[in-house]
């Protein structure tokens, strides 16, 4: 969810400003990309909204936009910054960089690399490749401060103390993030990155990368930087990818909307305006400015989601409500027999569900009743709605709606109204063991309206079953 409101807040960036959005594929660590999480990103991308004008199936002058096809590219960087003496060869083994920097803690010393390497002598080299060492490649970093201004939090300087030289590339010659992100925003002339609070330490790095990379004629400027606050899940502790709430793939399964869920991403970080939480993706766009987002975290909240989400839902056309419910009506979700739905009752109940849901996967518990062949009892509900008393009045509801005008939901109202006024009781509790005898449960859709569309049949076949259940 955090990468879908970084993803959020670029997009309409670009979108605010009529510039490019790029859409660039990061994976070059084989281990972990595959061909099936590359097509589920291009889905939850395309399901999302977000359109992008370069990018994997929209191609560009830059192309290609998946990092594993650019090997080459990174390579003949890395050659021309060890040439050019901005990168240097450093054979410091795993244990010997422990070692000195446990020593650098002790002494109360900055424990970054502390530039063993920097300035070896052929003999030295000779001697290292003679022990069979790999060396990875490390950027030598400058010996001032980087100052940079960040969209998001204003001007900020790293000592060069607190930035050590860093590695590019791995002793098998495997390119690192530090090097192809920033060769490759150089050479697809991106000219703003909006990213994660948590990449803020590695900017001075790409920074100072990015100077050489201009000296060198690869890139021709810096871009600028804005660092978005951090996502809080439970406990006021960063959201996670390994936090269950995080995973978009949940909230697409629970049936949230996507422009719900994108207004109250956007609100993690930015608001419209100090009254309004609900709105449309195109007001965002036409309102947005990264510099209106707060630098402060931002504490998801499941509860303040649904709610915004209930909002859109509230705000589509009826049809278009009715035909988004659609995937939960049918296998797998719908628990009833695909013949046994019956499309003119969904569509006469869909306007009374769209004012109840918070998320479209509510919508199979609240018409179950309609296509299954008998109501699935909550037990609760039933010990709840059933109390002393309740067989007799439902004899006399079933009396009474037997009698009623069953082409008027207004009928039916009144006649299970006069059954509790029989027994001295208001519509509210009347009307608890009708609903629990017809639907299973003690909340759903309109009771009435409900009857109505099941019909009088069905309904009056419903109330003696819950007759005998309670004679039994």
């Amino acid at each position: 969810m955090g990468l879908v409101r970084t993803a959020l807040f670029n997009w309409a960036f670009a979108k605010h400003h009529g510039g490019t959005l790029v859409f660039r594929i990061e994976d070059t660590d084989a281990a972990r990309d595959s061909e099936e999480s590359y097509g589920q990103l291009l889905d939850s991308m395309r399901w999302l909204g977000f359109d992008w004008d370069e990018g994997p199936e929209v191609g560009g002058p830059h192309a290609p936009y998946r990092q594993s096809q650019r090997m080459d590219i990174y390579r003949d960087v890395a050659r021309k910054l060890l040439d050019a003496g901005h990168a240097y060869r450093c054979y410091c083994s795993q244990e010997e960089l422990d070692t000195r920097r446990e020593a650098a803690r002790a002494a109360g010393k900055p424990s970054g690399y502390d530039g063993h390497c920097r300035e070896l002598t052929p003999a030295q080299v000779e001697e290292y490749q003679a022990q069979g060492r790999e060396p990875i490649v490390r950027f030598r970093m400058p010996d001032e401060p980087v100052t940079f201004t960040d969209l998001v939090r204003g001007e900020i300087t790293y000592l060069p103390e607190n930035v050590p030289d860093y590695g590019i590339v791995r002793a098998n010659g495997a390119p690192l993030y530090t090097l192809v992100n920033p060769v490759d925003d150089a050479l697809m002339e991106i000219t703003h990155v909006l990213r994660g609070e948590d990449l803020l330490s590695s900017t001075p790095r790409q920074i100072a990368l990015y100077k050489a990379l201009i000296e060198l004629g690869v890139a021709k400027e810096i871009p600028a930087f804005g660092h978005l606050p951090y996502v809080m899940g439970e406990g006021n502790k960063k959201l996670s990818k390994r936090d269950p709430q995080s995973s978009l793939n949940l909230y697409r399964e629970r049936g949230f909307l996507p422009e719900g869920l994108l207004n109250y991403l956007s609100l993690l970080g930015w608001s419209l305006s100090a009254d309004q939480d609900v709105f449309s993706i195109d007001e965002m766009v036409a309102a947005f400015d990264v510099a209106d987002v707060n630098p402060n975290p931002a504490r998801f909240d499941l509860k303040k989601c649904e709610a915004i989400n209930a909002d859109h839902i509230r705000m589509l056309d009826v049809k278009e409500f009715a035909e988004r419910c659609r995937p939960w009506l049918q296998a797998p979700h719908a628990p009833w027999a695909p013949e046994a739905f019956d499309e003119t009752k969904w569509q006469a109940v869909a306007p009374h569900a769209q004012t109840r849901l918070k998320v479209l996967s509510e919508i199979t518990d609240n018409v179950d009743f309609l296509f299954l062949p008998e109501p699935v009892f909550d037990e609760a509900s039933w010990n709840k709605a059933m109390k002393e008393g309740s067989d007799a009045l439902l004899r006399t509801a079933r009396e009474n709606l037997e009698a009623a005008d069953w082409t008027s939901a207004e009928s039916l109202k009144e006649a299970v109204l006069a059954a509790g006024e029989a027994h001295g009781l208001k519509l509210g509790k009347a009307q608890a063991p009708v609903r629990v005898a017809v639907t299973g449960r003690t909340v759903g859709l309109p009771l009435f309206e409900s009857l109505e569309v099941l019909g009088k049949e069905k309904t009056l076949a419903r109330v003696d079953a819950a007759l005998a259940k309670l004679a039994g």
